[in-house]
This record gives structure tokens, sequence and C-alpha cells, in this order.
């Protein structure tokens, strides 16, 4: 998943970078609102995170713009601003959730797991067909019940491709999803993602649309 960091704090960026990285998604991290109103109307991301006390633009500005301009992606503000008036009207405005510093990285992880089922319209955490179930809270694949090891690059390949089965995803769709800003990406990385995962779950479990994409099945 592509998320948008928006975080002033170069302490507290560098650490929620590192763990969104460590736990499989693709950041990019911006340290002031006008540069994350810029990036969220170029690049499509699947959550945004985003401060509000920040420098050139305020965040609440950050998010009248981006629901102004009619973009639904989920917004997760993560601020200092404890009041009861400051949430109200981040959610008012379109927030889709609201978590206080200093907070747990492992509840940030749980509540954009959380949005990310609202958005895709799932109530629980296991994406499933009727061959593969991926469990996105424990970060466990299993192939016909059994578990099934994956790199980060290839749970992360599979989990964009299993939120929606079905779906064709391109290759340049595949590498939003996988690869931040300044993550340098080998011309054939998504081939060799897809082979890696074919030899460990089968050759069906991924299906190739030549000259589109590729999707995984919503039944064998």
């Amino acid at each position: 998943m592509r998320v948008l960091l928006v975080e002033d704090d170069r302490m507290i960026g560098e650490a929620v970078e590192a763990a969104l990285v460590d736990a499989a998604y693709a950041p990019d991290w911006v340290r002031d609102g006008q540069s994350a109103i810029e990036a969220v109307a170029a690049q499509t991301y699947d959550i945004v995170l985003l401060d509000l006390g920040l420098p050139k633009t305020d965040g609440i500005q950050v998010l009248r713009t981006i629901r102004g301009r009619n973009n639904a992606v989920p917004v997760l503000i993560i601020t200092a601003r404890d009041a009861v008036e400051s949430r109200i009207q981040g959610l008012d405005l379109g927030a889709d959730d609201y978590v206080l510093k200093p907070f747990e990285m492992a509840e940030l992880l749980a509540r954009m797991r959380a949005v990310a089922r609202r958005k895709g319209g799932v109530a629980g955490p296991l994406l499933c067909n009727e061959v593969l179930s991926l469990d996105v809270c424990a970060r466990t694949v299993a192939l016909d019940g059994q578990e099934i090891h994956l790199s980060a690059r290839e749970f992360a390949l599979l989990h964009a491709l299993m939120i929606r089965p079905g779906a064709i995803l391109s290759r340049g769709e595949l590498e939003d999803r996988m690869y931040g800003w300044g993550s340098e990406v080998e011309s054939n990385a998504v081939e060799f993602i897809i082979h890696a995962l074919r030899k460990k779950l089968g050759n069906d479990a991924i299906k190739n649309v030549r000259g589109v994409g590729w999707l995984v099945p919503k039944t064998r």
C-alpha cells in the first residue's frame, strides 16, 4: 500500500517511516502542508497520515483542500492537538480517524488497517479467495490452509492483488503500491516477484492478462 506521511517533526517522521517500511508499506514522507497538497494531486495513495501543526499550510487546510477536490483517499490524522473541538473539526471535514501523539506504532498500524478495510468494504482482517488467505494483521499467507512464508515485497504485491480478487492491476499500479519515493525499482521487479510468488503458491495463484497486468482469481 502506498502511504503519504505528512509530518514536520524529523524524529517522529523517521520512526513512522521506518515502521511503515517494516510493515511492508511504501511510504512517501513530506514535511509541510503545501508539499502534501502537491503530492496528493500528483500521486494516488491508499492512505494519508496527516499531522495538523504543519509549516506553510496547516493540516486542516490540507484536509479541506483534499476533500474540496473530491479526493476520497482515506485520511488518518496524527497530532498533538487533543482538544475535542480539533477532533470534531477534522472528522467533520472528512478525516477517517484520529490518533493523538504520543502513540504506539502498533495502534497506528491497526487503525490504518481498519481504515483500509472500510475503504475496501471488508469487515475483517482476512482477504480470501477459495485458495489463498491473507491475514493483514498477522502478515501471514495460507495456501489451502497451510501457512507460506513471504518476503515483505512478495506480501505487499499479493496484498495489492488480494484486496480485489479478479481486478487487474498493471505493472505501474503494482509498483506504486510497493515502492515509495527514492526507492530503486528494477525494470523487471514486478515480474521477478510474481515469479517468486508462483513458485511458492502455484502457477495459477496469479494470472497474467497479456499486455494489461495481473490478477488473483476470485475462485479456482
